[in-house]
């Protein structure tokens, strides 16, 4: 079933920000490093210490977060907190993609990527949406 939640993007500071509401919230914290992840392979040494994922869960409060890994992007105030789309089937999210990309800015097609299929764009107001499913299928 697909769910949306908060997606907060970290100027490298992510682990600091998301430890702090951590204590100000309570609950869980799970954090990858760039490292510590499939993605290590495919991202240059300055990232390796990034957050590539985390998220906190706490009642009823949950949002994830990471720092900003895209180099060949100007990081923009604004487009540093988005709506995440993931938990659904690949079919669901792509007919998610489809009906929000009418009159959109699409960032990142909707593909296969190796952690599974993840899409984003700037829809027709503005509002940034990211998009993952763990497979295609």
């Amino acid at each position: 079933m697909t769910h949306v939640t908060a997606y907060l993007l970290f100027d490298g500071n992510c682990q600091a920000a998301m430890e702090f509401y951590k204590a100000c919230f309570g609950g869980e914290l799970s954090l990858t490093k760039v490292k510590d992840s499939p993605a290590k392979d495919h991202m240059p040494a300055v990232q390796q210490n990034k957050t590539i994922n985390s998220k906190l869960k706490s009642g009823n409060i949950e949002f994830s977060a990471s720092d900003w890994l895209r180099l060949e992007r100007t990081r923009v105030h604004g487009n540093t907190v988005c709506l995440y789309l993931s938990g659904g089937t690949f079919l669901e999210l792509k007919a998610l993609f489809a009906k929000l990309s009418e009159g959109a800015e699409i960032t990142d097609p909707l593909t296969d990527v190796f952690y599974g299929a993840y899409g984003a764009l700037n829809d027709r107001f503005g509002v940034r949406w990211m998009f993952r499913a763990d497979t295609r299928e």
